[in-house]
């Protein structure tokens, strides 16, 4: 289907390109919306986060809930955006809602997710099969570290947009079926997940979706010239795109996204950190 996602219409390319970088904020303070209450945003309020959604596909809220320990404030913001389709995923709770916390137990111990440890630049779900793939996550804050755990975020289609600008070969090695495999996950000689193949970047419903782990040992890259030139050129771009945003989240604030790209610094072992975090099929209905 024509449009800027495809690679034969330079046209529409130009457009969006245009306009896409007229309209992405520059500083992370200009993604920050206060809000009373997630649970039940007033008009204006949920205007200025779908405002910000359409500029760059991500937003952070800053309410005045604090502490609060209610997995509703996270579900309930979802539905006032058309997230429905909540991710059953393996680490999560009974609820399909995680809490991001230190968890050594014998089901969390192995993930990162669940340690102190930084996490490198990916996009959530990478491994999953095409017809679960993430497409919003919100991430709500109850308690920070007190020093670390801060996240990086970049949005995926400033990503295409620089790797199209510098070689539209790029983003046609990335688009092949083939090009990223994640490995089963195998514990215990059982295996848990099988090996996942597909693209970094693909179209759906004229929405660009990207899929991709900076993890060397967890990823397998289609063995050619021109897969690996890609590769390359995009970790280029991660390591010095200026509109990748920094922010910690404090008490009561959060980021709601589609799937964008972002990491995670390390914290202390002793810390009480929780982040409640929920992970839809769908994207965030914005007008």
């Amino acid at each position: 289907m024509p449009g800027p996602f495809d690679l034969a219409d330079d046209r529409a390319y130009a457009a969006w390109r245009e306009t896409k970088l007229a309209a992405h904020p520059a500083r992370v303070e200009e993604i920050l919306v206060p809000v009373a209450d997630p649970r039940a945003l007033a008009p204006a309020e949920h205007a200025a986060l779908a405002a910000r959604i359409a500029r760059c596909n991500m937003v952070i809220y800053a309410s005045r809930l604090g502490e609060a320990e209610d997995k509703e404030i996270p579900r309930a913001l979802g539905r006032q955006f058309g997230l429905e389709r909540l991710d059953h995923n393996m680490g999560a709770d009974e609820d399909a809602i995680t809490s991001l916390q230190i968890n050594g137990d014998a089901i969390h111990a192995a993930y990162i997710p669940y340690s102190n440890r930084p996490i490198a630049w990916h996009t959530d779900g990478y491994y999953n099969l095409p017809e679960r793939q993430i497409r919003g996550f919100i991430l709500h804050c109850v308690r920070p570290a007190a020093a670390g755990g801060a996240n990086r975020l970049l949005d995926p289609e400033i990503v295409y947009l620089r790797l199209r600008d510098r070689d539209p070969a790029h983003v046609a090695a990335l688009m092949r079926p083939d090009v990223m495999t994640i490995p089963p996950n195998v514990a215990e000689g059982a295996e848990l997940r099988g090996e996942q193949t597909g693209p970094v970047f693909s179209v759906h419903e004229g929405r660009l979706h990207m899929r991709y782990t900076a993890r060397k040992r967890n990823v397998a890259w289609r063995e050619d010239a021109a897969s690996r030139i890609a590769v390359e050129a995009l970790e280029r771009v991660l390591d010095e795109e200026p509109l990748a945003f920094e922010a910690t989240l404090a008490p009561g604030w959060g980021l709601l996204a589609n799937n964008v790209l972002h990491t995670r610094t390390g914290f202390e072992s002793d810390s009480r950190r929780l982040i409640y975090r929920a992970r839809y099929y769908d994207r965030i209905a914005v007008a």
